[in-house]
């Protein structure tokens, strides 16, 4: 069964100008001059009113039919003949663009227009993206569903009744829906990895260093948080890291350049199926890791189960560092945000890890001397393997209301570190780590699978991603695997 067939599924792929259009085929259309960046504008925001009612991956309002609105008008930034010139996207709520408000996915800050463009905003409009809007998040991205405690949650449009995952759930639920080909995401725990595992997208978490940081990425003791998109398709997701690296190229990394396909090299690939934390995955999750093993093994690599390269305290030390992260928004936030910062409106999520990392807090310094030295051992054991198959999440995408930040603190802290096991290794250790979809559910969700590489093996990763993508046959609607 399609997503279009399913009764609770939503998207508005159409007969227009749009059709099912990756952006690197709308940025070509645009660079021939067979259809206008105006145009495809227009198309685009009459796909978002058409969405936006059941989805609500928006937090800015789209223009009215018929308000004429032009590409200079809807971006603050004026596109440039980038690789994606005139290609519509969003950019999530964490971020600053001109003259668009931050507000972090929460109530405890007033919204109020950014009077700057952060610097990894500048970094992807380069690429000549039309950024129109700004896309939904949980509060200051912290939960792994997009259900503000404020405001309307963010529905998957595989199947309206679940979650897009976290936190950049708004970007991926667009894009899903049809209404773009490409979205800002970031990613300080598996921000780009979950919600593009949830709604069948590509997702690329670069390594540490790759593109621009933020500020607030630079401000942490331990930078886990990297900035990246959601696609369609392998080469949009390839396309944006050769067109970031013409605007800033890492000199203590090895350039990705220009991936437009599979290699041919034989990879030695780990397989990882449980998590360190001792939750098992579950039945459906194991079957779309096994299916890829399979493929991958078809395709001539070689897969061999492989322990978890990092300490047994990871879990427990992961989990101190984002409550440090919430101690130091309720401690800090009028400074680091906003003077209208009001700590008592924030979500119970936020409160509960502020109070839990506030009784553990005198841990912090071994804590992050652990944390600092999994670079270390993950580059260690990554020495023997050219890439790691993973889960992205410890099960199934979950229904809307079960990761709600108003259930209670201790049953929500319990399910989301059962759901969330295997993507913050990546985050810790700087390593890169792509999400690509697998298989479908009986509830019409994807199930996606995890591949991490050594530091600054993006390469290898498109490479197998391209592979994977040709193997298994992605179609949108998500088809499922083919094998």
């Amino acid at each position: 069964m399609t997503a279009q067939q399913h009764p609770q599924s939503m998207h508005t792929f159409g007969d227009d100008l749009l059709a099912r259009h990756d952006a690197t085929a709308l940025a070509t259309l645009i660079r021939n001059r067979e259809i206008s960046a105006n145009e495809v504008l227009q198309a685009t925001l009459a796909r978002a009113r058409k969405a936006e009612p059941m989805i609500h991956g928006l937090v800015t309002p789209v223009p009215e039919e018929g308000a004429g609105i032009t590409v200079r008008e809807a971006s603050p930034v004026h596109a440039n003949p980038g690789i994606f010139g005139g290609v519509p996207t969003v950019i999530k709520d964490n971020t600053d663009v001109k003259r668009f408000p931050t507000t972090y996915g929460t109530a405890a800050i007033r919204p109020h227009p950014a009077d700057r463009t952060s610097p990894f905003a500048r970094q992807l409009l380069a690429q000549g993206l039309v950024c129109f809007g700004k896309s939904t998040l949980p509060e200051f991205g912290f939960n792994a569903t997009t259900e503000p405690a404020h405001d309307k949650p963010t529905r998957n449009p595989w199947n309206l009744k679940y979650s897009t995952g976290a936190s950049s759930g708004g970007s991926a639920a667009l894009v899903a829906a049809g209404v773009i080909s490409i979205a800002h995401a970031n990613d300080g725990g598996g921000s780009i990895r979950i919600p593009a595992a949830c709604c069948g997208l590509v997702g690329l978490k670069p390594t540490r260093g790759r593109l621009v940081d933020n500020d607030a990425a630079k401000s942490l003791p331990i930078n886990i948080v990297s900035d990246g998109v959601v696609t369609r398709s392998v080469r949009d997701t390839a396309n944006f890291y050769a067109g970031a690296e013409h605007y800033f190229q890492n000199p203590k990394l090895l350039p990705i350049g220009k991936v437009e396909g599979p290699s041919a090299h034989t990879l030695k690939i780990g397989l990882v199926m449980d998590s360190i934390n001792g939750h098992p995955t579950d039945s459906t999750t194991r079957e779309a890791v096994e299916i890829t093993a399979r493929v991958l093994e078809k395709l001539g690599h070689r897969v061999e189960p492989v322990d978890v390269p990092v300490a047994p305290s990871f879990p427990e030390d992961f989990a101190r560092y984002w409550g440090m992260l919430a101690f130091g928004v309720r401690s800090n936030g009028k400074r680091l945000f906003h003077p209208s910062f009001d700590k008592s409106r924030l979500d119970g999520l936020t409160k509960g890890l502020d109070k839990a990392f506030r009784r553990e807090f005198y841990k912090l310094p071994a804590t992050l001397w652990r944390l600092r030295r999994s670079y270390h051992d993950y580059a260690r054991a990554m020495a023997n393997y050219d890439a790691i198959l993973t889960p992205v999440l410890g099960h199934t995408t979950p229904e809307i209301g079960y990761l709600s930040p108003t259930v209670d603190f201790d049953t929500l802290f319990d399910r989301l570190t059962r759901y969330v096991s295997f993507t913050p290794l990546a985050n810790a250790t700087g390593a890169p780590a792509i999400s690509l979809p697998a298989i479908l559910t009986g509830q019409n969700l994807p199930v996606s699978i995890q591949l991490m590489g050594r530091h600054g093996g993006e390469r290898t990763l498109l490479e197998l991603a391209y592979a994977l993508e040709d193997a298994v046959g992605w179609t949108w609607p998500f088809a499922g695997a083919n094998m």
